[in-house]
């Protein structure tokens, strides 16, 4: 029934008449709705609208229809406020006729009639130990939490703590400078702690904080943007933050902590008709995409091959602090029959790194900081990553998450290695002698600054599983395995690259190897590793065209060196050295291990001194300074170098000084 509200509407008057058509007209709109309530199926399976069934049973005796009082000086608004046991509920004047109220205790059910026409605000606010907010509406709304503290313990019109079922945009605010906290309950069947059915829209700067018992943190039917707000998922049994459609972060902060599966998860609504890729303004888009242009978002996931940001569709990130750690191991997938591993970003299809700073810790076993299934692209940003996860190994029966055996003759999808960057899918067919392989996506680095470290065994740097281009921007690897490779044609156009390995290549492709601009520097393990590898069993070769050229355990015999390189009499460890090319200097520390050959090529004839005090720009996370200043130092002898990394290799050159 209807109340005036003296504290909302202090000086509103109603007429005798008004009020006694107002409280018949309320007794029999909610008589119905008690009615409809207490006949409803709680079947999900007969009911496709349905996403929620509570296991705890009220009786339609138990819920009360509720007493509503009346907001006279402002349309359009539904106020909720919780006392711990109880809830008051206040609605405007001119929504009274579309609004059914509901209530047990403190859970509370409001649905909006068909014949609204204009958006409604549902203000909550107050606490409640064993409380909820139950909202069905076919208008689009906002849900304004004001301080809220709900925890759900009875399941009651739903097991989520926020629940609105409602297709429309819903605005969830929580409010400039509060703090909101959800609890979900732990014996629902809720899909997450707050749910929305359709598009949930976060904006203001208030603070939201989620616990979700039973599956995930956030859950929407449809897409998920933010702008401003922070939301912390506290735990989850599932995802912290589930969507469809899409997810887009313009600024605001997430922080996803102790979930049991992924951190951020964005699918394809409409898994029959697939995606509809981007579209202008993401107007009617259903692409699994994940857009993040700034903000702060920070994730900690400990889940078997649980992964951080994971799409159906595009990632695209152009700015925001992005910080993510995942720590938990592989697992044998039964459904596709083969293992699978955690990561930091994975994508079903493309990933862009535009901006932004991207900080990716690995430490599962077989864990990978960044993964696509089809082309990375890299223009601009920070990306910082590190894997330290053992091999995995898992053939459906035994597991190993420390896996030492030799891999060359084990079917891959036994194994996951812990990579720093894979990109690309290399599908083979045929078998023996007619085995033929076909190459999709890639990797394309354009600029922007990488630095990649791997420890565990078969731990690879960058790896594409077809092509890799790298046009510019800085590159820094040091790997256990091969630094940087490439399933098919490996091409440096320019840029600064470094690529470390202690076990393996420097540089490797199973195709070609271009070297035709830009300063690089590549270290091998010994012989026979060498710091630059082409695929010469199957007739590819090194191509060293152009840029300018230092490596520590020499090139791929029968290159080809359009461009002259030059081998230095000896090399020493641990020692600082200058290249001059011209007018430019290159500074560079030598390693503490590595291949016997030093080989160095530029535009013109260079000059190698050794010993030398440096400064300049630092790169190559502080082994190099481009452009630099060298001083003092001794001359080193250099000869005409024709490839080969055994000792001396085109020659006989001596091995690193001090070993």
């Amino acid at each position: 029934m209807y109340k005036k509200s003296s504290t909302f509407a202090p000086n509103f008057k109603l007429l005798k008449k008004e009020v006694y058509m107002m409280r018949i007209k309320m007794v029999l709109v909610m008589s119905m709705a008690l009615l409809l309530w207490a006949c409803k199926d709680k079947n999900p399976a007969e009911d496709p609208t349905t996403t929620d069934t509570p296991t705890t049973d009220v009786t339609p005796a138990e819920v009360d229809s509720a007493e509503v009082e009346v907001i006279s000086d402002q349309d359009n608004l539904v106020r909720v406020v919780y006392q711990d046991t109880t809830a008051s509920i206040y609605v405007s004047q001119n929504i009274l006729a579309n609004i059914t109220a509901l209530k047990a205790g403190a859970h509370v059910s409001i649905i909006q009639s068909a014949d609204v026409a204009a958006e409604i605000t549902y203000n909550l606010s107050g606490s409640s130990a064993d409380g909820g907010f139950y909202n069905e509406g076919a208008y689009k709304s906002t849900v304004e939490l004001n301080n809220l503290t709900l925890t759900n313990r009875s399941a009651v019109f739903s097991g989520a703590a926020v629940h609105i079922q409602n297709s429309k945009r819903i605005k969830v605010k929580p409010l400039n400078g509060t703090t909101n906290t959800l609890v979900d309950a732990a014996g629902g069947k809720q899909k997450g702690c707050l749910y929305v059915k359709g598009h949930a829209e976060f904006a203001q700067s208030g603070t939201l904080n989620v616990t979700g018992n039973v599956k995930h943190g956030i859950k929407t039917g449809e897409y998920f943007s933010i702008k401003n707000a922070t939301i912390n998922i506290l735990s989850a049994v599932g995802d912290g933050i589930n969507c469809e459609q899409f997810f887009f972060m313009e600024s605001g902060t997430i922080a996803i902590n102790n979930v049991s599966d992924d951190g951020l998860q964005c699918d394809i609504e409409d898994t029959e008709t697939g995606s509809t890729g981007e579209t202008v303004d993401h107007e009617d888009e259903d692409s699994g995409n994940i857009y993040i242009s700034g903000g702060s978002l920070t994730m900690n996931i400990t889940g078997i091959a649980a992964k951080g940001i994971k799409s159906e569709g595009n990632i695209a990130i152009s700015g925001g602090d992005i910080t993510i750690a995942t720590s938990g191991t592989g697992t044998w997938d039964t459904e596709d029959l083969e293992t699978k591993a955690a990561a930091c970003i994975s994508s079903d299809a493309n990933i862009t790194i535009a901006g932004g700073t991207l900080n990716l810790t690995s430490t599962g076993s077989g864990g990978k900081g960044l993964k696509c299934d089809s082309l990375l692209t890299v223009t601009g940003g920070t990306m910082t990553i590190k894997t330290t996860g053992a091999l995995y190994y898992n053939n459906g029966t035994t597991e190993n998450t420390n896996y030492t055996g030799n891999t060359d003759n084990i079917d891959s999808k036994y194994y996951s290695s812990p990579k720093g960057i894979k990109a690309g899918i290399k599908t083979e067919s045929g078998s023996g002698w007619s085995v033929t392989y076909t190459y999709a996506g890639g990797i394309v680095i354009s600029g922007g600054k990488i630095s990649v470290s791997t420890s565990g065994r078969n731990a690879e740097g960058i790896e594409s599983k077809s092509t890799m281009d790298i046009n510019d921007g800085e590159v820094s690897v040091n790997a256990y395995d091969d630094a940087i490779n490439a399933a098919s044609d490996l091409t440096i156009n320019g840029g600064l690259v470094y690529a470390r390995s202690t076990n393996n290549d420097g540089i490797d492709a199973n195709g070609n190897v271009y070297l035709k601009g830009g300063l690089v520097y590549a270290i091998g393990a010994s012989s026979p590793e060498v710091a630059i590898d082409a695929n010469s069993e199957e007739q590819k070769k090194l191509y060293v065209q152009g840029g300018t050229l230092v490596t520590i355990g020499g090139l791929e015999s029968g290159a080809s060196l359009t461009q002259s390189c030059y081998k230095a009499s000896s090399w020493s460890k641990n020692t600082w050295y200058a290249l001059t090319v011209g007018s430019d200097v290159f500074a560079f520390k030598t390693p503490s291990s590595g291949g016997s050959t030093l080989v160095v090529s530029g535009a013109s004839t260079p000059t190698l001194q050794s010993g030398v005090t440096a400064s300049g720009t630092s790169i190559f996370d502080g082994v190099g300074f481009y452009p630099a200043t060298a001083s003092g130092g001794s001359s080193v002898s250099l000869s005409s170098y024709t490839g080969g990394g055994g000792p001396g290799g085109g020659g006989h050159g001596g091995g690193p000084g001090g070993w």
